[in-house]
């Protein structure tokens, strides 16, 4: 039998993570600490504690500790072992994305330049990341819209040139039509063009416009002249204004009473290649700086392609021990700042604004949703607890229902259920959706603090079901 409060006693005056577990023997709750004594008897204490906490500690029925040999050691065995069990309590990206990045493949002959959303250390060179992959094709279409670069996947010689070299959208390496040299130029301007270097690409290329028009080669002076007017296009159309920092994300907070919204910022080359924001249900209670760590704890786990920096408006508790772990995983110097004035700081300002209004028009969408919903069903208030069933079997045999919830206009995973049918034999829907929804209300009526919790406001089923 764990009893607590002796357990309480025999923890160390040393550093390391603590795990807390329900009666099912779940892990709810990962932590780290400096002081293993201090942090986790605070928990139990009679002091003021979030309703989020009280809650989580109303479900504590035993814990362990392991101890380390510093705070470094804690926050990496931390975010290992909350990767692992994916406490409900900690903060948790809802997906683990991996975001794409532009590869090209320097060490071929003739190099090719495609997506990638693994980075290995291949000898390749990696772009990115960018925050969709709408937004890494774009200037993939780009690329090879503006240099002629071969597009097959797989290059071999081919006894005749493709369709490529003939619209001008390849240079045709397979046919030996361009030496290793010349094609190398091409993929020099793109690692340029990728790294954010376009002043030296430009300038290269008018270099090379006016060599060609000094040989009254016309038609190749003005494809070069077209490629310098798109390049300083996408360069004007990616720019920060008045932005001079390189290889950096910003990051940006807004919470309101319900839901917590974190928006990034990537920046690379001074450049914005674009943003990803994530929500966090049930934080609202949370400290906005214990919500930051946990993201970036979350966020840059798994990431193989780090920044130089990370602003954001928080100065951290944990900031030293995360930047020697950021710092670790990149094998360079990686900072936390936290701008007090100038462009920095309005450019973490923007990406504040930037999450406040992707919450408000969330909030906002699935409150029109809700209202057009009550009014085509001509309901006398907002269906904000909409509980929908379904029946299924195989041939009449192994009947079940299902029922999903939404709250809110979010589905609740955790509230969804699974019925046995238990008084109809056969297959006969009416009765066997008569059975799971009467047995659902009855539950409400009768325990409505319940783990089915309060009534909906609206209970969907299949057209099919009726019932008098």
């Amino acid at each position: 039998m764990f009893n607590i409060e002796e357990e309480l006693k025999k923890l160390p005056d040393k550093p390391g993570v603590y795990i807390m577990r329900d009666k099912n023997d779940t892990v709810i709750y990962v932590g780290k600490a400096v002081v293993l004594k201090n942090r986790v008897r605070s928990y139990f204490r009679k002091t003021n504690k979030t309703e989020r906490i009280k809650k989580m500690v109303s479900l504590i029925d035993h814990f362990e500790y392991i101890v380390v040999g510093n705070e470094d050691e804690a926050l990496v065995l931390e975010c290992n072992l909350i990767k692992k069990y994916r406490p409900k309590y900690n903060v948790l990206l809802k997906d683990d994305k991996t975001y794409p990045y532009i590869c090209v493949d320097v060490k071929s002959d003739y190099p090719n330049v495609f997506i990638t959303r693994r980075v290995l250390n291949d000898g390749a060179k990696y772009f990115g990341p960018y925050p969709s992959s709408g937004a890494a094709h774009e200037m993939i279409n780009f690329i090879k819209e503006k240099f002629q670069i071969r597009q097959c996947k797989k290059f071999k010689y081919n006894d005749r040139p493709c369709l490529n070299y003939h619209i001008k959208k390849c240079l045709a390496p397979c046919q030996g039509y361009v030496s290793k040299e010349d094609y190398k130029k091409q993929i020099n301007q793109i690692v340029m063009l990728l790294d954010g270097k376009t002043d030296n690409i430009i300038k290269a290329a008018k270099q090379e416009m006016e060599e060609y028009s000094a040989k009254l080669d016309f038609e190749k002076a003005a494809a070069v002249r077209d490629r310098i007017q798109a390049i300083e296009r996408i360069t004007e159309k990616q720019k920060v204004s008045n932005f001079s920092e390189n290889n950096i994300d910003v990051i940006g907070l807004y919470k309101n009473e319900v839901t917590v919204c974190v928006e990034i910022f990537f920046v690379r080359g001074s450049k914005m290649l674009g943003r990803e924001h994530y929500f966090f249900d049930e934080l609202k209670d949370m400290e906005e700086e214990e919500i930051i760590s946990g993201f970036i704890k979350q966020f840059y786990m798994n990431s193989l392609d780090l920044p130089n920096k990370i602003m954001l408006r928080y100065n951290l508790e944990e900031k030293e021990s995360i930047k020697k772990w950021l710092s670790g995983k990149a094998g360079r110097k990686v900072e936390l700042k936290s701008p007090q004035k100038g462009e920095k700081l309005r450019f973490v300002e923007m990406a504040e604004l930037n999450s406040k209004i992707t919450l408000e028009n969330k909030v906002k969408d699935k409150t029109e949703i809700l209202t057009e919903l009550r009014d085509v069903l001509g309901l006398e208030k907002m269906p904000l607890k909409i509980e929908s069933f379904d029946i299924s079997n195989i041939s009449g045999n192994f009947l079940v229902a299902g029922m999903c919830v939404a709250q809110n206009g979010v589905i609740k995973r955790n509230l969804s259920r699974r019925f046995k049918i238990k008084t109809v034999f056969g297959q006969d829907d009416p009765r066997c959706m008569e059975e799971v929804v009467t047995r659902r209300i009855k539950h409400s009526l009768e325990n409505p603090k319940g783990g089915f919790g309060t009534l909906p406001d609206l209970i969907l089923a299949d057209r099919r079901y009726y019932s008098n």
